[in-house]
């Protein structure tokens, strides 16, 4: 009988390897399939647009505190501001309405950078009038107060406008997946997110506020991580200012005990 010829032995691993990977192929095929299946029978459903009067109170608490400061800390008379921001929200309104979201947004941008401007301007006045001492200790509590408080608006803001490319951006995408933040409701897989009613979840102004207060009171975010660099920036700067007006505070604080 003539000898069977025999199979080198370096074919059996290579056929091996073949079928594994022809199998993981189709497994990687099988799950593709399964999740567009999953997302054809379980689509995400339509958010409703994020409601905007947070941000608009914030904006007029700022003008409010504005109030507070004395008038060797302000520009112009105390009212000055919440007129200013009183006049650009109506334009900012009336766009929004008529879905020009361009102009919303570049309203946004300037009524934020006019109340910025007027923060930071209000601060070095602070600073500098410290050494004369001409200003009494409850006018100095009050115009650290209302500083600190209106850093934390402006900043939470700036936070609410930026992020994802702001409100706008966020309702047109609906569920919020990407951004300068990584909020602990982005980091649920779909299941998990579809299960607790959260697949349609975006931030609004009230998460972006709580940013803005973690960052003034422990100079660090808390749940949220930090993943853009303008966010870095910010919240960098942000605590700084917190962190100058609350030492200055004490410092003088201390000089007057």
């Amino acid at each position: 009988m003539p000898d069977v010829p025999a199979v080198p032995a370096e074919a059996k691993p290579s056929q091996h390897s073949a079928a594994q990977s022809a199998g993981n192929a189709a497994k990687a095929v099988a799950h593709s399939v399964g999740n567009t299946m999953n997302q054809v029978m379980h689509p995400a459903p339509a958010r409703d647009p994020e409601p905007r009067w947070p941000a608009l109170l914030a904006l007029i608490a700022i003008g409010g505190l504005r109030l507070a400061l004395p008038d060797f800390l302000a520009i112009g008379p105390g009212w000055l501001v919440l007129a200013v921001i009183g006049i650009l929200i109506v334009p900012t309104v009336i766009a929004r309405r008529m879905s020009n979201h361009n102009m919303n947004q570049a309203l946004g941008y300037v009524t934020n950078a006019i109340i910025t401007l007027d923060m930071a301007w209000s601060l070095w006045l602070l600073v500098a009038a410290l050494p004369s001492h001409k200003e009494s200790p409850g006018q100095l509590l009050r115009s650290a107060a209302a500083l600190w408080l209106t850093n934390i608006l402006v900043f939470a803001s700036w936070y609410w406008r930026l992020d994802g490319g702001g409100p706008n951006a966020r309702d047109l995408r609906g569920a919020h997946t990407d951004g300068a933040f990584l909020f602990p409701q982005m980091t649920l897989a779909p299941d998990a997110r579809r299960a607790m009613g959260e697949d349609a979840w975006s931030p609004g102004f009230i998460d972006y506020l709580f940013i803005a207060f973690n960052t003034s009171t422990a100079f660090s975010p808390t749940d949220c991580p930090v993943l853009s660099r303008w966010a870095k920036v910010l919240m960098m700067i942000q605590a700084i200012i917190s962190f100058a007006t609350v030492v200055l505070l004490a410092a003088r604080a201390v000089n007057i005990l």
